[in-house]
C-alpha cells in the first residue's frame, strides 16, 4: 500500500491500476453486462425519464463525497494548471509559427486551445456523470473511459478493459515522450553555453553527461521530496521567460516582413508542436479531483477557463513574438537558443532553463511509475525484491528516453512526432469518443443532441488528420534530419 502523501498525486488522479468494482459500492450498471442507466446530457438536450433506482443514482453528488487530507485551494489548483501546461512546448511556438505564418499560427493557436479547453471540459463532465453512475467520489483518466465502455451501449461493454489499459499506453507514451524532449531540450542548451565559453562538443556526449544526474533524481519515490524541487524550477521558469520577453520585444520588425500564412506541407508540423504545447490534459481530472471546492473548477470564469486563457495568451505571445522577431532564422526546438550568445543575461537563460526543465522531468516521469509499477510490484513477493525491482525499472525508464533521445537529437522534430502520436489522442480524440460513449442512449425513447455528435465528430476527425499527417511529417522530417 503507497504512502499517505502518494495516495492522491495530482499527476494522476487516482488508482489507475485498481478496477471499478474495487472502489467503493458497484451501482447495478456494473453488476450486469446488459444493464445500464439513463445517462443526463449536462445541457439536457432530451427530456428523460428516470426510475427510482436510476434518480437514487443521479442524487449521489461525487463532489460531496472525497474525502481529502490535503485539498487544494483555487489559486493552488491555478498555479499547478498553469506549471502542468507551461514547459518546453512554449519555447518552441516561435518554431510553430514559423510552419504556419504569423496570422495563421496566431489564429490556429488560439483555435487549437480553444479546442483543447473544450475537451478539457468535456472529460470533467463525463468524470461527474460516471462517478455517479458507478458511485465513486473521483476517477482518473483511464478509468473515466473504462467506466463510460462499461456502462454504455451493450457492445461495447466487452472493451472496457482494453479500453483502459490503451489509455494508460498512450499516458506512458506521452510523459515518456516528454522525457526524451527534457533529455534533448537540457542538453541542447548546456550546449550552447559551453561551446561559447570553452569548447564545443557533440551533443550526445551532453546527453551521456546528464543521464546519471537523471537516474538518481527518479530514485526519488515520492511527490513530497519533489515539491520543492518543483517551486524552484517554477521560479527559474518564470523568470526565465520574463527575460526572453526582454529579448523579443526589442527591435521588432513590420509585421509585413513575416509571412502571414507558411506553405501548406509544415502545416502538419505546426499541429505537432501546438498540440504539444497543450500538454495538460492528464493533469485536469486529477487537479478537480483534489480540489477544497471543485464546484469552482469548471464555468465560464472558473479555474479551468482562466488557467487556459492565461496558457493560450502565452503561447500565441511567445508565438507571435518570436517569429516576428527572428524570422526565417528561428531555431528549431527552443526560443532560447537565438538569445545573443555575446550576452551573459542570455546564456543565463540557457541555464536557468536548462535547469528547471532538469529538475521538471521527475514530475513527467513520475506518470509511467504509477502507471507501469503496480503490475510487476505483484508479481515479487518479498520486500527486498520490490524495493530492488522499483529502483531497477526506474533506472531502466530513463535508460530507455536516454537512448531514445540519443537516437533522435532533434528537438524541434521530437517535440512535434510526441505532440502529433500521443498528445493529439489523449487531448482531442479520446475526449469526444468518451462523451458520445457517455451519454449515447441505452434504451428506447433516449435521444442524444445531433450538435453533440456533429461537434464530436468534428473534433474527432481534426485529430485523426492532425495525428497521420503530423506523425508522417514529424518521421519524414527526422529521418532527413
Amino acid at each position: 500500500m503507497p504512502k499517505k502523501d502518494e495516495s492522491q498525486p495530482l499527476l494522476v488522479g487516482g488508482p489507475a491500476d485498481n478496477d471499478l468494482a474495487e472502489r467503493g459500492t458497484a451501482p447495478p450498471a456494473l453488476q450486469g453486462a446488459g444493464s445500464s442507466t439513463s445517462p443526463v446530457h449536462p445541457n439536457d438536450c432530451s427530456s428523460i425519464s428516470t426510475s427510482k433506482s436510476e434518480q437514487s443514482l443521479m442524487d449521489y453528488d461525487p463532489m460531496m463525497n472525497r474525502d481529502l487530507d490535503h485539498p487544494t485551494s483555487n489559486c493552488d489548483t491555478l498555479i499547478h494548471l498553469l506549471k502542468g501546461n507551461v514547459g518546453t512546448g512554449i519555447l518552441a511556438m516561435p518554431d510553430a509559427f514559423h510552419n504556419a505564418g504569423l496570422v495563421l499560427g496566431t489564429f490556429g493557436t488560439l483555435v487549437m486551445g480553444f479546442i483543447c479547453t473544450h475537451c478539457m471540459h468535456m472529460l470533467v463532465r463525463c468524470a461527474h456523470e460516471l462517478c455517479r453512475r458507478v458511485q465513486v467520489p473521483s476517477l482518473g483518466f483511464s478509468e473515466v473511459c473504462e467506466a463510460a465502455f462499461k456502462t454504455g451501449p451493450v457492445p461495447l461493454q466487452k472493451y472496457h478493459k482494453f479500453v483502459k489499459n490503451l489509455i494508460n499506453v498512450f499516458l506512458c507514451i506521452t510523459q515518456l515522450g516528454f522525457c526524451c524532449v527534457y533529455f534533448v531540450f537540457v542538453s541542447t542548451n548546456l550546449q550552447e553555453v559551453i561551446s561559447h565559453y570553452l569548447v564545443r562538443l557533440d551533443i550526445r556526449v551532453y546527453l551521456v553527461l546528464l543521464l546519471l544526474p537523471m537516474i538518481v533524481l527518479n530514485w526519488v519515490k515520492s511527490l513530497k521530496y519533489l515539491t520543492p524541487v518543483s517551486l524552484f524550477a517554477s521560479i527559474l521558469t518564470v523568470v526565465g521567460l520574463g527575460i526572453i520577453f526582454f529579448y523579443m520585444l526589442q527591435d521588432l520588425p513590420p509585421a509585413s516582413s513575416r509571412p502571414a500564412v507558411a506553405s501548406w506541407k509544415q502545416l502538419p508540423l505546426f499541429f505537432g508542436t501546438a498540440i504539444y504545447a497543450f500538454e495538460g490534459i492528464g493533469v485536469i481530472l486529477p487537479l478537480e479531483n483534489n480540489m477544497q471546492t471543485p464546484q469552482d473548477f469548471g464555468g465560464w470564469t472558473g479555474v479551468l477557463n482562466t488557467g487556459m486563457v492565461i496558457v493560450a495568451a502565452l503561447y500565441t505571445s511567445v508565438g507571435f513574438f518570436g517569429y516576428l522577431k527572428y524570422g526565417e532564422a528561428v531555431v528549431v526546438g527552443s526560443i532560447t537558443l537565438n538569445l545573443p550568445s555575446s550576452d551573459f543575461l542570455a546564456q543565463s537563460v540557457r541555464l536557468m532553463m536548462a535547469l528547471a526543465i532538469f529538475l521538471s522531468y521527475g514530475l513527467q516521469f513520475y506518470v509511467p511509475m504509477r502507471i507501469m509499477w503496480p503490475p510487476l510490484k505483484r508479481r515479487l513477493q518479498t520486500e527486498k525484491a520490490q524495493r530492488i525491482g522499483e529502483y531497477s525499472m526506474r533506472t531502466f525508464l530513463v535508460l530507455f528516453t536516454f537512448f531514445l533521445a540519443s537516437a533522435v537529437p532533434n528537438l524541434g522534430a521530437v517535440i512535434s512526432l510526441v505532440g502529433a502520436v500521443s498528445s493529439s489522442t489523449l487531448a482531442l480524440i479520446f475526449p469526444p469518443i468518451i462523451e458520445l460513449i457517455t451519454f449515447w442512449p441505452t434504451e428506447p425513447g433516449q435521444k442524444i443532441c445531433p450538435w453533440m455528435v456533429t461537434k464530436d465528430l468534428t473534433i474527432m476527425i481534426f485529430g485523426i488528420l492532425g495525428f497521420g499527417f503530423g506523425t508522417y511529417t514529424s518521421i519524414v522530417n527526422i529521418i532527413h534530419s
